[in-house]
């Protein structure tokens, strides 16, 4: 069966260099906040190209800390502050604006891009707008010109959600520079993971670095002085030495899964009539967190159909992602109406990732593109029958 991901493969290739990196930290018996976090730290920031980077225990975390790091919650403004995202990512991104009280505003994305559609986002404002959290997805970067651009017009914060797109870049800055704050997960699946979870925060203001810090520690600067309450989310020592072996490969990592992106692209041109593959504005890199296609089609019921006929040919998929946001149930409360985001709603049914990692074969890469050459001729009365959407950005 030719995975999703398979993660042993990048730990056989680095296996000396991890296992001693890993008895080391683990004979300093400094597992909290020590050395390797530190030098990590400094590492990320030289690599992203900010002031700081401030390690923490999860990308969920990294985010809740920079909301809190700017007191958008009800603790400061009194009642929930409005922050504009959007409602095709994972939970993570709108889950934490409830944690920390404030509403997450749904702005519906770009069909080709699949991320924030900037002509909604004017819509969506209201007097209680405090903040702006983009969300790169897949490891494609936003158009960070027009959201700073916006937000600086009209006063909001920007919370870069990077958790897919470490090493990604826009106009030659990597993402995780353009906002105030940017959140990164290292969960093992991602670009640049570590053996569990871990996170980091990047910002260029001293201010909110210290803030960051101060809050990832229970609110604290002093031991057992606290200003406010925060929270218990340190990177681990363990997790920060895995972080630094891998760093240094991170861009031939990211160059693999670009190869990957390219080949699929290429052999999937005969199949432009059923399938739209992802295209990148010249601007910026992709750094392919997920290879996610889109069926040309409006049948979810298509989609599962080639998903099955695809597992039974001996290929995982997986569809990121079938729940948006606005028809979570932890956001019932939002009563949103998903007419409201017809792109989204169209997404949903057609997105479908196939096999992404830097050590996938050119051979296992023929069998996934034969078995979807396969599933779509047995599925080809459910397609639309049309050319693939001209990419526009």
């Amino acid at each position: 069966m030719i995975p999703i991901l398979d993660l042993s493969r990048q730990y056989q290739a680095l296996a000396t260099e991890l296992n001693d990196a890993l008895l080391k930290a683990a004979a300093s018996t400094q597992y909290i906040l020590g050395p390797n976090v530190k030098a990590f730290e400094q590492e990320a920031a030289d690599f992203i190209g900010v002031k700081h980077a401030i390690g923490c225990a999860s990308g969920t975390d990294a985010l809740v800390l920079s909301m809190l790091a700017l007191k958008l919650g009800t603790l400061h403004y009194g009642e929930p502050a409005e922050i504009l995202t959007t409602p095709f990512t994972y939970i993570a991104t709108s889950e934490t604006m409830a944690q920390v009280g404030a509403t997450p505003v749904f702005v519906d994305v770009e069909p080709n891009s699949f991320n924030l559609d900037m002509k909604q986002l004017e819509k969506a404002l209201t007097p209680r707008t405090k903040a702006i959290v983009p969300v790169h997805l897949y490891g494609l970067p936003c158009n960070m010109n027009e959201i700073m651009a916006f937000a600086n017009a009209n006063g909001l914060a920007v919370i870069e959600d990077c958790a897919q797109a470490m090493g990604a870049e826009y106009q030659g800055k990597k993402v995780g520079s353009f906002g105030d704050l940017g959140g990164f997960s290292f969960f093992p699946s991602k670009n640049l993971g570590c053996m569990g979870d871990g996170g980091m925060v990047t910002t260029n203001s001293d201010e909110l670095a210290e803030r960051v810090r101060m809050l990832r520690v229970h609110g604290s600067r002093q031991r057992y002085y606290h200003e406010e309450a925060g929270l218990n989310s340190r990177l681990d020592d363990i997790q920060a030495a895995v972080l630094r072996v891998k760093l240094p490969h991170l861009n031939d990592f990211n160059a693999a899964r670009q190869a990957v992106a390219q080949r699929y692209n290429e052999w999937l041109k005969p199949l432009a009539e059923f399938v739209t593959t992802p295209s990148v504005p010249a601007d910026r890199t992709h750094v392919f967190h997920q290879y996610t296609l889109r069926l040309n089609t409006t049948d979810a019921s298509v989609r599962d159909a080639i998903q099955a006929s695809m597992r039974d040919a001996g290929v995982t998929t997986m569809i990121y992602y079938p729940v948006p946001g606005y028809s979570q149930q932890t956001h019932a409360n939002l009563h949103c109406n998903p007419m409201d985001f017809p792109a989204t709603e169209a997404l949903r049914a057609q997105v479908l990732s196939l096999p992404m990692f830097p050590e996938l074969t050119e051979d296992e890469q023929r069998t996934v593109v034969t078995a979807l050459e396969s599933a779509v001729k047995d599925n080809v009365s459910g397609f639309n029958r049309q050319p693939a959407l001209e990419q526009v950005y």
